[in-house]
């Protein structure tokens, strides 16, 4: 979906952004200095940059500084949870600013709203036979359109963006219908169940007990 600079000086961690970032289906680049990364950034051709703070070289702040004028979002990933430090990012032009430790999820949907922002994010999900147009509406199953209701295709939509990782019901819930919906997560099941039976996901979209729900990887 998304091409991504990861500006991280340590490597477990630009490790574990990177498996998040292929869980939502982008592909990514590491940047292990702030010294290099303004060249990285402006010779590369990324859609997005993941900017850590505190870098050996040039810290985040000044990284950001340097690239001031080209048309490349930028989101900070900090353990500098000050909202001083928050306010600078922003101020600075950055698009969004995550304090560490941050969930998966989180990050697959901040990028996704800073992507659809810029006019960056893909309209097309694919998944073996399925082809979601996100900005037609419209869902096909081997070029058959397969009709489904507007929670239905928006629950698919996060299923296909977060291919194998486990998604709780009340996360499902969240997602798709809103923080401010106190429905059961009886209706989560409902419709995991209508999307099984209209798109034949009845062998890759898994239960999980006591959790909720993963679609499988395609293979």
């Amino acid at each position: 979906m998304a091409h991504v600079l990861i500006v991280e000086d340590e490597e477990h961690i630009a490790q574990m952004i990177d498996a998040t970032l292929a869980l939502g289906g982008h592909t990514s680049a590491w940047c292990a200095d702030g010294a290099s990364a303004p060249e990285r950034i402006s010779s590369g051709n990324y859609d997005l940059v993941l900017l850590d703070v505190l870098l050996p070289g040039l810290d985040g702040f000044s990284v950001l500084e340097q690239i001031h004028g080209q048309d490349i979002p930028v989101i900070f990933l900090s353990a500098m949870q000050e909202v001083a430090d928050k306010v600078r990012g922003l101020r600075l032009g950055a698009e969004d600013y995550i304090s560490k430790p941050f969930e998966p999820l989180e990050l697959l949907a901040r990028i996704d709203v800073v992507l659809r922002r810029r006019g960056r994010a893909q309209d097309i999900l694919e998944y073996g036979p399925i082809r979601q147009d996100l900005s037609s509406h419209t869902v096909t199953l081997n070029g058959q359109p397969v009709q489904l209701s507007p929670k239905e295709f928006d629950l698919l939509k996060v299923f296909l963006q977060h291919q194998g990782l486990a998604l709780s019901r009340e996360k499902l819930l969240s997602m798709v219908w809103g923080y401010e919906f106190m429905g059961e997560s009886r209706t989560v099941d409902i419709h995991v169940q209508r999307l099984r039976q209209k798109l034949h996901l009845a062998n890759k979209l898994v239960t999980l007990t006591r959790i909720g729900y993963r679609l499988e990887s395609w293979k």
